[in-house]
C-alpha cells in the first residue's frame, strides 16, 4: 500500500479568504518624457485606483505620498491581481489627461520578495501602445504586501547616492534582467470538447418543450486574461464541440512580471455570461531561463478544465469552482490550445495579426485502460443515511452517469468511446461504478460497507492524446531520491547558528522539485471518484492521472500506480470548509492502475495476493476481460496494539478554554474494532497512558505484503460533552509496525518506540499525540505466541491497560520548583471581576497550589514566592509531558471558577543544568578587562553632525568638526539611522528574548479556539487571552546539587531562585519618548489621518489631542511624557495613535503594549539605555540618575563579585573599576564577563508594530519610541531630553539671472523670415510653484543671447538634517488646517519664448538639487549637455556649504526621438543666506531697490514694434535695409532723371529746331 494521499488529508483550504493590506509609497519620478509636464501618478490594483497630487511644470516631480489598499479575498485571487503604476500628464476634473507611461506587475511577485516588499526601487515606465519609444521615465516607490501575522520590516534610509543609481535599483525581482524586451504572446485557440450542458436560458427550455427544437444550449467562447489585458474569441452558437481556430495576441515586456495567464471557456448569454471552466498557465513552468533555455512554449496540447458538477442547476452553488477558485470537483471541458512567444524587433514591430490559425502537431490518440478495485470502504458519515451506497469512477466525461448530459455524453468524447468497446480479445463492457450496497453501522458516527471477501472492481476504456512521455518525466522527478543525499550533505553543515538558514535552503530545494514535477501539458484528465447515495452525489476524491500511470520502466511509473492507497472523501466546494466539512465522508482502500490498453497484462500485479477473479463475461473472451470483483480466499489474523501515552497543545473545544479529550481509534472495517480511550477532564495536554488492544483483526492478502505495507490507523480526538454529541477536535494517521508469527519480538524493531504524530483539524494543526502502534500476527498456536503485556506493577487501573514496560518511557524523579510572582491583566469571568485568584500547577498527575491572593485589585502579587513538588518524568526530555497552569478564582460559598489556563508544552528551557566547574570559582582568580584607549565615538558620526568626544593623544582635530552647541538629539538619531546602530527595527523584546531572563510571562487563555486557525494562530488570539501569570519554573533531578546549597547566603526557601528581588510594590517614574510613527493606516476618507498620541498606564491616561498632526501618515511627534506608576499594579504601558476627527469620536488607528515589569526586573537593565559615551552636559548628557561607576558597583554586588578596582593604564579588574568613562566601557562589554555577564541594553530607539483589536493580526503602522524607568527611591532623574521636532530654519535663496546664450530660436519674422526668440527665464523652488518668478522679456534675440540682470528671491524653511524644505499649506479651500509637506530643495529654471497672442513656448529647463548639483562652467563655450547627462562625473557643489556660486548651466529638452538635447545656456549666480543674514542685507526683486541691478545692455532690436512704430521704421531703414534703401533711392533718382529727360526732350528739341 502507498502512504496516505497528502492532498486527501483534508488539510488544504483553497477557498478561505484572508485579509491582505497593500502599501504603496510613491516617492518621486525622474526623467519623464515630455515638455513642461504636470504629472500625476496613478496607482491601480485590480479595479481600485488612487492618485497622487499634481505637480506643475516639472519632469522630475517629488511626491512622497502613501497609499493603502485593503482586500478580503482568497490569496490566489489576490496574487493574480495586477498592480499598475502610471504617470499621467495634465489630469484634472475636466479631462483624463495623457498617459506618459506605465509599469505593471502582479501582487504575487511582490509577495515572493524578501520581507514581501520592494523598498526604494525605480519602476521603469513604458507605453504599451508605442513599443518603439523606449523608456518613458522612472517612478521611485515602496511596495509591500502584508497578510495576517506578517510584519513589514522597517527599512531605514540608505545612502542617497546609491538610490540615485536608477539602473542599479530597478523595481524588478533578482532573476529578471534590467533590460526587458517587448514580446508578443500568441495564444492559439483551436477547439473544445466535452462541454457540459449550460441551460442558462429558461426560455430555451420552454422553446424546447413546446416547439421540440433540440439545439445545443450553449454558446461558448474563450476569454484569455494576461497582465491586465483581456482577449476573446468569437462566439460559437449552439455547440458542445466548438471549433474556433483563432488566435489572441498580447504585447508585453519579456520576461513578464505577471506569472499566470488565465484561460476561460465562457457561455455567452444575453443576461449574464458565465464561466464553464478555467485553466491557469504558469509561464514559469513552460519556459527555462538557463543556458539551454527556451521562451514560454505550450502545445498544441489539450488542457483540462475542472469545476462544479456537470449536472445543471439554475443556481449553481459551485460556480466559484468554474472561475478557478478552489479545487474542481468534476471535469468540465478540455481545450486545445497553443502558446508561443516571439521577441519583437522594435525597429519593425509589425507582425502577422491574422486571427485565423490552423492546427498542427497534435499528438496521436491512444486507447487507455483504467482499472480500480475497492478493497475497503469505512468511516462513511452516518449523516448520509442508510440508503444503498455505491462509488462511481469517471475520467473526463466518460461514464458520468449522473452528469445530466444524457446518453450522448456517455457515448463518446473523442471518437467511438462507448459503453461497449471492442477489444483485441473480444467484447469488453466497461464498468464504471460499484454495485450499490447497504451500509452497516460501525459506531455512533460512521458506517462501513460490508465488502469482506468480495472486493468490487471498475474498469474503463478511453481515448486520449498520447503524451505519456511528459507524464513519465514528471514521475521521474517525483521519484528523485537524491534528496536524502542532499539532506545528509547539509546535515554536516548545520550548526546552531545557521540551522534556520539550512532549513530554509532545504525548503527551497523541495519547493523547486515540486515546481518541476507539475507537468503543464498532461492530456489525460484526472480521475474523479464519487460516492453516490440514493442517486445523489455526496462526496468525492480526485486522483491525478499521472500518479497512477503505468510505464514498463519502474522510475517512470506513477507513485500510486498498482498500489493500494488510502483515500479520504470530502464534500464538494465550500461544504468541505469549516467544522461541518472536517468529518471524514468516507475512507477507502483503493487500488488503481492506468495505462495503454496494450500494456494491461500485469494490471492486477500490485494487488494483495490470494484472490480469485470474478468476471462478468463468460465464454471465449474471458481471459482478456477484466474482473468485476475479486474474491479473497487468503486472510491473516492479527492483534493490533495501540499505545497512546499522551497528547499536547490540543484544540480548546469548551468555553473554559479547555477540553475533555478522548481518542477514538479506527482500524479495518469491523465494528468491534473501534475502541475509545478514557476521557480526561479539563485539559489540553492529556496523559492517557493507555494500551488499546484490537483482537482478531482480519486482513486479506499475503503475510509478507502486510508486513511491509500494513493498512493505516486513523486516530480521532474528541471532546466529551455532558449534553449532546462529542465535538471533533482533530485527527491523525499512523502505520503500525508489523510482526509476523515467525519473527522474533525484539530489537531493533520491537518493542516500538513512542513517536509524536501531528494532529490536524481542517487546514490547520491542532496539537500532537505521543503514541506507538504494533500489529502482531496470530499464528497457528493462537494468542499464546504473542508477546506478553508487561504493565507497570506499582498501580492498578482496573480494566484500563497502561502502556507496557519497554514502550512506556523510563521515568526518573524530578523536582519542579515554581516561582509564583503574580497575576496581571485578568479580565472579567462570567461578568464578575476576579478578586481572590489562585494558581494551580499540574504535571504528570502531580501538582501544587500557590498562595491565595487576598485582594487582586490591591496587590496582584503572591505572598509566598517559591514552592516545589516532586514528580516522575521521562529521562528523555523530548517525551516530557506538558505542565499545566490554571488560574481559579475563589468565590463565596467555597465555589471555584476557572479563569484561564496555559499548557507549557516544552519544559527544556526550564531544566536546570549546572554550570561548568572550571569557571564556577572564577571570581577568586580575578578577571581583568583591559580597556584600550579611550577613543569614544558617540552614536553619531561626523556626517550626522557630531564630532568625536575624545581623541587619541596626538590626533589632530578634524577640519570640519562641528560646533557641539549646534548639535541636538536629532543629530544622533539621523547619524544612527545611517549606521543602523541602536535603531532597532523591531520591538526591544525581540532583541532581548522578551526580557524573560528569570521572570517569565505565561499567557492565560479562556474560550473556545477559532475553527479556522492553527495552534500558533490560536495562541496569538487576543479574544481568548484573559490574563497573564508571571513566574518561572526550575526542573532538576533529585537529589539536589550540593554546590548551590554550600554557597554563601543560600536561602533554602528560595530554592534555585536565589538573588531575585522581592515582589513588593515599587513606585517608579516612567518617561516615554515618542519619536515618530510611520506608514499609519489611513483613517479618513481622503486617504490620510490626523494622528495624535494617547498613553495609558494604570489609571493614568494622557491624550495629546490638541497636538494632532494634520493629514499625515508619517507624523513626527518628538514628544516625551512623564507618568508616575506603581508596580505591579501598573505594569502594562499602552501607547496608542488616534485619528482626530472634528465631528464624532476619534478613531483608534493602532496601539502597542509594553510590559514594564519584565523590563524593570531584567538583568539586561533596559530601564535606561547605556550611552556610548559619558557626558555631563550637552545634547549627549547622561540620562541615568546612577553614574556608570555606581551602576558597575551595583552589578558586581548583585553578582556577588568583589567591587571594581580601577588600576593604572586603563586596566580594570572586574569586580572593579574607576573613572566614569572606564566604567562605562566595561558596562558596554558586560556580556564578556563570565557567569553573570549579559548584554546591557544600549541607548536606543525601538520600532513597535501598531495593532488594532478590530483587525487582529494586521499591522496598522509602526511607532518609534523608547521608555526610561526610574525608581522613586533613587536620586531624581534629570529633565527629559528635548526630542521635539526640529523647527525648520529660515533661508533665502537669491538667484541672479545674468545672461542666456545659444537659446533655440522659435519664431519666424513676419517680414524677413528670420529666426528669433523673445526670451525670458522662469524659476521656482520645487513645491512652491505658486511662487514662480519670471524675468522680463528679451525681445527678438537673433542669436539666442539674452541679457537680463534679474534677481529672483525665494525665502523657504529648511531642515538641514533631512535635507528637505518644509511647506505648510492647506490642501484645498475646504481643509480645516494646514498640512505639512517635506520636499527636497531643488531649484527649477526654465527658458521660454514669449508670445503675445498665444501661449508661451517652452524651450528648455534645468533642475538643480541645492545639496548636490554640478559646478557651473566658467564660460558659455565650456557649458555642455554632459553637465546633465553625466552628472556623476562632474564636480559637485553643495550650496548650503559653499553659500555662493556663479556659472553657466545648460537648458535641456527632449527632441522628437525622446533624446535629450541642449536648448540654451544660462549664466546665473546663486546665493544662499540664512533668515538673519537676509534681514541684515535685504535686496529687491528684479532690478528693484535695495541693491538694484543695472539694466542690461541690450541691442536696439529688443523692443516691441507696435509700441514704437517710428523707432521700428528707423531700425528697419537704418539698420537692416540701409544699403537696399540706398540702392532703391539711387535707382529711383536715375529713373526720375530719365523720365524728366524723356519728358523734356521733345519740347527741347522743338525749341532748338524752331530756334525759339
Amino acid at each position: 500500500m502507498s502512504p496516505i494521499r497528502g492532498d486527501q488529508k483534508l488539510l488544504q483550504s483553497h477557498d478561505s479568504k484572508s485579509n491582505l493590506i497593500f502599501f504603496v509609497t510613491v516617492i518621486e519620478a525622474r526623467q519623464l518624457v515630455g515638455l513642461n509636464m504636470d504629472p500625476v501618478v496613478c496607482v491601480e490594483i485590480g479595479d481600485e485606483k488612487k492618485y497622487t497630487s499634481m505637480k506643475e511644470s516639472t519632469n522630475c516631480p517629488y511626491y512622497n505620498e502613501y497609499f493603502v489598499f485593503d482586500f478580503h479575498v482568497p490569496p490566489d485571487v489576490m496574487f493574480d491581481k495586477i498592480l499598475k503604476v502610471s504617470v499621467i500628464h495634465s489630469k484634472n476634473l475636466l479631462r483624463s489627461g495623457t498617459l506618459v507611461g506605465s509599469f505593471k506587475l502582479d501582487v504575487g511577485t511582490v509577495y515572493t520578495q524578501p520581507e514581501h516588499q520592494f523598498f526604494h526601487k525605480w519602476a521603469t515606465l513604458c507605453d504599451p501602445d508605442d513599443i518603439t519609444a523606449g523608456c518613458k521615465g522612472y517612478v521611485k516607490c515602496d511596495i509591500a504586501v502584508v497578510a495576517k501575522g506578517d510584519t513589514v520590516k522597517t527599512q531605514h534610509k540608505a545612502n542617497e547616492t546609491d538610490e540615485d543609481d536608477i539602473e542599479g535599483n530597478l523595481l524588478l525581482p533578482e532573476d529578471v534582467p534590467a533590460e526587458r524586451q517587448w514580446a508578443r504572446f500568441y495564444v492559439k485557440i483551436y477547439r473544445a470538447e466535452g462541454l457540459p450542458k449550460m441551460n442558462t436560458s429558461i426560455m430555451a427550455n420552454v422553446k424546447k418543450a413546446f416547439i421540440g427544437e433540440n439545439k445545443d444550449l450553449v454558446d461558448p467562447y474563450v476569454q484569455v486574461q494576461f497582465a491586465g489585458q483581456k482577449g476573446k474569441t468569437s462566439i460559437q452558437k449552439s455547440s458542445y464541440e466548438p471549433i474556433w481556430n483563432e488566435q489572441i495576441v498580447f504585447t508585453e515586456q519579456f520576461p513578464p512580471l505577471c506569472r499566470r495567464m488565465k484561460v476561460q471557456i465562457r457561455d455567452s448569454d444575453k443576461v449574464n455570461d458565465v464561466a464553464i471552466g478555467t485553466h491557469f498557465i504558469d509561464l514559469r513552468k513552460i519556459a527555462n531561463d538557463g543556458d539551454k533555455g527556451f521562451l514560454p512554449t505550450l502545445g498544441p496540447a489539450w488542457v483540462n478544465m475542472y469545476g462544479s458538477t456537470r449536472s445543471y442547476t439554475l443556481m449553481d452553488e459551485y460556480q466559484d469552482l468554474n472561475e478557478g477558485l478552489g479545487e474542481g470537483v468534476s471535469f468540465r471541458a478540455r481545450l486545445l490550445i497553443n502558446l508561443a512567444v516571439e521577441i519583437l524587433d522594435t525597429s519593425s514591430p509589425e507582425v502577422m495579426s491574422s486571427t485565423e490559425v490552423q492546427v498542427e502537431g497534435v499528438p496521436n490518440i491512444s486507447d487507455f485502460f483504467l482499472f480500480g478495485c475497492f478493497l475497503e470502504a469505512t468511516m462513511i458519515d452516518r449523516k448520509i443515511g442508510d440508503k444503498p451506497i455505491n462509488f462511481e469512477v469517471t475520467i473526463g466525461t466518460i461514464y458520468d452517469r449522473l452528469g445530466g448530459d444524457g446518453d450522448d455524453e456517455e457515448s463518446e468524447l473523442i471518437h467511438g468511446s462507448s459503453d461497449e468497446e471492442v477489444d483485441d480479445g473480444g467484447d469488453m463492457t466497461s464498468v464504471s461504478s460499484t454495485p450499490p450496497m447497504k451500509p452497516v453501522i460501525t459506531d455512533r458516527n460512521y458506517f462501513h460497507l460490508p465488502y469482506f471477501e468480495r472486493k468490487p472492481c471498475i474498469y474503463i476504456k478511453s481515448w486520449w492524446q498520447d503524451q505519456r512521455r511528459r507524464l513519465y518525466n514528471a514521475n521521474i522527478m517525483d521519484r528523485i531520491e537524491n534528496m536524502g543525499q542532499q539532506a545528509k550533505n547539509m546535515r554536516s553543515q548545520v550548526k546552531k547558528s545557521n540551522v534556520k538558514d539550512k532549513i530554509k535552503l532545504a525548503q527551497n530545494f523541495l519547493h523547486k522539485l515540486r515546481f518541476l514535477t507539475d507537468e503543464p501539458q498532461h492530456s489525460v484528465p484526472d480521475i474523479y471518484i464519487w460516492m453516490i447515495s440514493n442517486n445523489k452525489r455526496i462526496a468525492y476524491a480526485r486522483v491525478p492521472s499521472k500518479d497512477i500511470l503505468f510505464s514498463p520502466v519502474e522510475e517512470e511509473t506513477g507513485k500510486d500506480c498498482g498500489k493500494v492507497q488510502t483515500i479520504f472523501f470530502k464534500l464538494p466546494g465550500k461544504k468541505s470548509f469549516g467544522p461541518a466539512g472536517w468529518t471524514v465522508q468516507a475512507k477507502t482502500e483503493l487500488y488503481l492502475w492506468l495505462g495503454l490498453n496494450r500494456q494491461r497484462k500485469d494490471y492486477l500485479s500490485g494487488l494483495p495476493n490470494g484472490f480469485e477473479e470474478n468476471k462478468a463475461v463468460k465464454g471465449p473472451g474471458i481471459q482478456s476481460s477484466p474482473p468485476i470483483s475479486l474474491m479473497y480466499t487468503m486472510k491473516q489474523i492479527f492483534q493490533l496494539r495501540v499505545h497512546i501515552y499522551q497528547a499536547r497543545s490540543l484544540f480548546a473545544a469548551d468555553s473554559t478554554g479547555l477540553s475533555d479529550p478522548f481518542a477514538r481509534v479506527f482500524f479495518s472495517t469491523h465494528s468491534q474494532l473501534i475502541i475509545s480511550s478514557q476521557v480526561l477532564n479539563e485539559t489540553l495536554c492529556p496523559t492517557w497512558d493507555q494500551l488499546l488492544v484490537f483482537d482478531n483483526v482480519e486482513l486479506y492478502g499475503e503475510a509478507g505484503e502486510l508486513r511491509d505495507d500494513p493498512p493505516i490507523i486513523v486516530i480521532e480526538i474528541y471532546d466529551q460533552d455532558t449534553v449532546g454529541k462529542a465535538d471533533f477536535m482533530g485527527r491523525t494517521f499512523a502505520k503500525p509496525i508489523t510482526k509476523m508469527s515467525d519473527e522474533h519480538y525484539g530489537p531493533p524493531r520491537f518493542p516500538p518506540q513512542l513517536e509524536y504524530y501531528q494532529i490536524y483539524r481542517g487546514n490547520g494543526t491542532a496539537g500532537e499525540m505521543l503514541a506507538a502502534f504494533e500489529l502482531l500476527q496470530i499464528g497457528p498456536a493462537g494468542k499464546a505466541d504473542l508477546p506478553p503485556i508487561d504493565g507497570p506493577s506499582d498501580f492498578d487501573r482496573g480494566p484500563i491497560l497502561p502502556v507496557p514496560i519497554g514502550i512506556r518511557p523510563v521515568l526518573s524523579k524530578y523536582r519542579i520548583e515554581v516561582l509564583f510572582w503574580g497575576l496581571r491583566d485578568l479580565k472579567r469571568v462570567n461578568l464578575a471581576q476576579v478578586d481572590r485568584p489562585r494558581v494551580d500547577i499540574e504535571c504528570a498527575g502531580k501538582g501544587i497550589q500557590s498562595a491565595l491572593i487576598q485582594n487582586y485589585k490591591k496587590n496582584p502579587n503572591f505572598s509566598t514566592l517559591v514552592k516545589w513538588f516532586e514528580v516522575d518524568l521521562p529521562e528523555n526530555e523530548l517525551l516530557h509531558p506538558p505542565l499545566n497552569i490554571r488560574v481559579v478564582d475563589c468565590r463565596a460559598f467555597g465555589r471555584y471558577t476557572l479563569v484561564g489556563s496555559n499548557a507549557v508544552t516544552s519544559l527544556r528551557k526550564f531544566i536546570y543544568r549546572p554550570s561548568d566547574k572550571s569557571v564556577s570559582n572564577w571570581s577568586a582568580m580575578g578577571v581583568y578587562a583591559e580597556i584600550k584607549a579611550v577613543k569614544y565615538v558617540s552614536l553619531v558620526d561626523k556626517k550626522g553632525g557630531k564630532g568625536k568626544k575624545k581623541r587619541k593623544k596626538g590626533e589632530e582635530v578634524e577640519e570640519e568638526e562641528l560646533d557641539e552647541s549646534m548639535l541636538d538629539w536629532w543629530s544622533k538619531y539621523f547619524a544612527s539611522i545611517e549606521t543602523l546602530k541602536d535603531i532597532f527595527n523591531r520591538e526591544l523584546e525581540y532583541q532581548f528574548d522578551s526580557f524573560e531572563d528569570w521572570l517569565h510571562t505565561f499567557n492565560l487563555y479562556r474560550g473556545k479556539c477559532s475553527d479556522d486557525a492553527n495552534v500558533e494562530q490560536n495562541a496569538a488570539d487576543e479574544d481568548r487571552l484573559i490574563g497573564k501569570f508571571k513566574g518561572s519554573l526550575c526542573i532538576y533531578k533529585v537529589p539536589v546539587f550540593d554546590e548551590m546549597s554550600r554557597e554563601m547566603g543560600f536561602d533554602s526557601n528560595m530554592g534555585m531562585f536565589q538573588n531575585i528581588p522581592h515582589n513588593d510594590t515599587i513606585n517608579i517614574i516612567v518617561r516615554v519618548y515618542v519619536v515618530k510613527a510611520t506608514e499609519l493606516h489611513p483613517a479618513d476618507i481622503n486617504g490620510k489621518a490626523d494622528p495624535y498620541i494617547a498613553i495609558k498606564l494604570g489609571k493614568t491616561e494622557i491624550k495629546d489631542k490638541e497636538n494632532y498632526i494634520s493629514k499625515q501618515l508619517n507624523p513626527v511627534f518628538g514628544k516625551s511624557f512623564d507618568i508616575e506608576a506603581t508596580l505591579p499594579m501598573d505594569s502594562t504601558l499602552t501607547v496608542s495613535i488616534y485619528d482626530w476627527d472634528l465631528v464624532g469620536t476619534d478613531d483608534l488607528i493602532g496601539e502597542t503594549k509594553i510590559d514594564l515589569e519584565n523590563r524593570y526586573y531584567s538583568k539586561h537593565r533596559p530601564t535606561c539605555g547605556l550611552s556610548g559615551s559619558y557626558a555631563t552636559h550637552g545634547y549627549n548628557v547622561w540620562r541615568d540618575p546612577l553614574k556608570p561607576t555606581q551602576i558597575l558597583a551595583k552589578l558586581c554586588k548583585d553578582g556577588k563579585m568583589d567591587p571594581p578596582q580601577y588600576g593604572p593604564g586603563g586596566r580594570v579588574k572586574v569586580a572593579n573599576r574607576t573613572d566614569e568613562h572606564l566604567a562605562l566601557a566595561v558596562l558596554n562589554r558586560w556580556e564578556d564577563i563570565p557567569r553573570i555577564g549579559c548584554k546591557l541594553v544600549p541607548e536606543h530607539v525601538e520600532t513597535r508594530s501598531l495593532l488594532n483589536p478590530d483587525k487582529p493580526g494586521m499591522e496598522q503602522g509602526r511607532i518609534e519610541l523608547w521608555v526610561d524607568m526610574f525608581p522613586k527611591d533613587m536620586p531624581a532623574p534629570g529633565p527629559a531630553i528635548d526630542i521635539s521636532p526640529r523647527k525648520p530654519k529660515k533661508f533665502e535663496l537669491r538667484v541672479i539671472v545674468w545672461n542666456t546664450d545659444e537659446v533655440v530660436l522659435e519664431d519666424d519674422d513676419i517680414f524677413t523670415g528670420e529666426k528669433s526668440s523673445d526670451i525670458f527665464v522662469r524659476g521656482w523652488l520645487k513645491g512652491q510653484q505658486e511662487d514662480k518668478q519670471d524675468t522680463d522679456v528679451h525681445y527678438r534675440s537673433l542669436t539666442g543671447e539674452g541679457n537680463f540682470n534679474w534677481r529672483f528671491i525665494y525665502p523657504f524653511d529648511y531642515l538641514q538634517a533631512e535635507e528637505k524644505i518644509v511647506i505648510s499649506k492647506k490642501e484645498s479651500m475646504f481643509s480645516w488646517d494646514e498640512t505639512e509637506y517635506k520636499i527636497p530643495a531643488r531649484l527649477n529654471l526654465q527658458v521660454w519664448d514669449a508670445d503675445h497672442f498665444s501661449a508661451d513656448d517652452f524651450l528648455g529647463a534645468i533642475e538643480l538639487d541645492l545639496n548636490r548639483f554640478p559646478r557651473g562652467a566658467k564660460t558659455a563655450k565650456q557649458c555642455s549637455i554632459d553637465m546633465v547627462i553625466n552628472e556623476q562625473d562632474m564636480p559637485m557643489v553643495n550650496l548650503f556649504k559653499q553659500k555662493r556660486i556663479k556659472g553657466w548651466w545648460p537648458f535641456v529638452a527632449r527632441d522628437e526621438n525622446d533624446e535629450l538635447e541642449i536648448t540654451g545656456k544660462v549664466e546665473a549666480e546663486l546665493q544662499l543666506l540664512t533668515g538673519e543674514e537676509a534681514e541684515k542685507s535685504p535686496v529687491g526683486e528684479g532690478r528693484n531697490e535695495p541693491e538694484p541691478l543695472e539694466k542690461p545692455n541690450r541691442p536696439d532690436i529688443t523692443f516691441l514694434w507696435f509700441l514704437s512704430p517710428l523707432k521700428a521704421v528707423r531700425h528697419l531703414i537704418c539698420n537692416q535695409y540701409k544699403w537696399l534703401v540706398i540702392k532703391i533711392v539711387f535707382v529711383l533718382m536715375l529713373l526720375a532723371i530719365l523720365a524728366l529727360f524723356l519728358y523734356n526732350m521733345p519740347g527741347y528739341m522743338a525749341k532748338k529746331l524752331l530756334g525759339v
